[in-house]
């Protein structure tokens, strides 16, 4: 069966890649909105996108009003900007957060409207160019046609998509990740690689994105860790950058499953960061994916070294998530007690999670059929 497979229109990638982009940044446009967070001006990066751009003569203004997961209003008010700055092409720097928010801005640039529009549409909109520069190695976000934007007004997580959200162009240089403190690295880390297991393990996945995915599962096995302990630590973080793009490719095209449908929800009501919500549901999640996949999470086991040849499928892929536990234990992921959330605030918001988890769409290309009923199981197994 032919299937198609999408990646972003350019991809630099490197050390050095931001130097070698200039020209292509060029091409896009006269003026640029770059999107980024206070945090990238304070530590100099947001310094050298500008510089890049004054190199070839590009005017540009900063949003820098990302002040966490990107939210329906951050968008208003960086379109305003945007349309009041007579911007033509936009340019975010930062982790998936102004990545997201950039998306959102782009696809409003030229009608107007509510982001919330979109909610269950495919976004086909005439859009300005847009670049992605990634601070973190974790959410593939400047691989995707997805983006996560929050309405404050329903208090949902919105997963929208659209073909025209992939980035004209992909500028991965590690010296950007070489500042992300260990917590956020773990984060963004586990993230990456939950893109790449969903990938592999979902219902959507294909040859193509297996490649991918399977390449991003080995590479973060073995260099996460290494950057986690030591974050000056070049060579992991190149390699991690480089996973990174890899699974945000793998899930673009084969989609996320369970945990991501999940995450979201949790998220919005109790304001954990994506990828941290992730590492939290691991355990859970892949322990009831597992049962529905064993060949598949066989051959992840067997990639990463956790599992042999002489292993059964079920052996095999048991092997590799014990495996994927210990790697979240060695990165001190918290629970959601640990991390301060009322228990019993938590049940009572489980009813409303599970539901918006299926209206997703993500559970339901898990290998193994899952339940409304399965999914507020599995947020009760949390404590």
């Amino acid at each position: 069966m032919a299937r198609e497979f999408i990646v972003p229109g350019q991809i630099i990638n490197g050390t050095g890649a931001l130097d070698m982009a200039e020209s292509a940044l060029a091409q896009l446009g006269k003026k640029a909105m770059i999107v980024t967070d206070k945090v990238m001006i304070e530590l100099g990066n947001c310094e050298k996108v500008e510089n890049a751009l004054k190199n070839q003569g590009i005017e540009y203004m900063v949003y820098s009003g990302i002040t966490g997961e990107p939210t329906d209003k951050m968008v208003e008010e960086g379109l305003a900007l945007y349309k009041a700055q007579n911007c033509d092409f936009l340019v975010a720097l930062g982790g998936g957060s102004p990545i997201d928010a950039m998306k959102a801005i782009a696809s409003l640039a030229a009608h107007g409207g509510d982001i919330a529009d979109y909610m269950g549409k495919e976004i086909s909109v005439e859009m300005p160019p847009i670049v992605a520069i990634p601070t973190t190695a974790g959410t593939g976000s400047e691989a995707t046609q997805f983006t996560i934007i929050t309405d404050t007004r329903k208090d949902v997580k919105m997963l929208l998509k659209g073909k025209v959200l992939i980035p004209r162009l992909a500028v991965i240089d590690p010296q950007f990740t070489m500042t992300a403190p260990p917590k956020i690295t773990a984060a963004t880390g586990l993230d990456a690689l939950c893109h790449a297991i969903e990938a592999y393990t979902s219902r959507k996945s294909q040859e193509m994105s297996d490649t991918f995915a399977l390449s991003a599962v080995k590479r973060i096995f073995q260099y996460l860790p290494k950057a986690f302990h030591n974050g000056q630590d070049e060579a992991a973080r190149v390699q991690m950058s480089v996973a990174a793009l890899e699974a945000g490719i793998a899930f673009n095209n084969a989609s996320v499953t369970l945990i991501h449908g999940m995450s979201r929800p949790i998220g919005a009501l109790f304001h954990v960061a994506h990828g941290l919500s992730n590492a939290m549901l691991m355990k859970e999640c892949l322990s009831f994916a597992l049962e529905g996949a064993y060949e598949r999470f066989a051959a992840l086991g067997r990639a990463v070294g956790a599992a042999g040849m002489e292993d059964s499928s079920q052996i095999a892929g048991e092997k590799f998530l014990a495996a994927v536990i210990a790697l979240t234990e060695e990165l001190e992921t918290p629970t959601l007690e640990e991390y301060g959330i009322s228990k019993e605030v938590f049940f009572q918001a489980i009813p409303k999670m599970a539901q918006d988890a299926m209206t997703s769409g993500s559970p339901q290309n898990t290998l193994r059929e899952v339940t409304q009923e399965d999914i507020e199981q599995m947020y009760k197994n949390l404590w």
